[in-house]
């Protein structure tokens, strides 16, 4: 197993646990997802798991209503989520309930949701006050 694969494997293991964790940058600060074996901002090594709060925003979606891939044909229309972690990291994921006619917007405030999705852990989200 590589360095990459382990790393991605204790991601999942810890979306499996009810936790969304991403990695940080002792050296620069920065923090992302997926995880990476350095960081995307300086190319340090010296690399740091954190929990995600769970607290995030919306920063901009779309809504398929055409796929590609059979797979997906089922689920149209789709929605797909471009998310801000409260904690810096952005990750594209989903609602976790149908979207419905419930109005979207940029900014709006989200919360993470882990869900079982075909056998795997998955982060989704839920609009707040709405």
């Amino acid at each position: 197993m590589t360095n990459l694969e382990t790393l991605e494997a204790q991601h999942e293991e810890a979306l499996a646990a009810g936790r969304l964790t991403f990695q940080r940058c002792a050296g620069c600060g920065h923090a992302w997802l997926p995880p990476r074996e350095e960081c995307p901002r300086c190319l340090g090594f010296n690399l740091e798991w954190e929990d995600a709060s769970g607290a995030a925003v919306l920063v901009s979606w779309c809504t398929y209503h055409q796929t590609p891939l059979p797979a997906f044909e089922d689920r149209l229309p789709y929605t797909v989520y471009m998310v801000e972690l409260a904690e810096g990291p952005r990750l594209i994921s989903g609602p976790a309930q149908p979207t419905g006619t419930t109005a979207l917007a940029v900014g709006q405030r989200l919360e993470l949701h882990i869900q079982n999705w075909e056998g795997r852990a998955v982060p989704r989200f839920v609009v707040l006050g709405v």
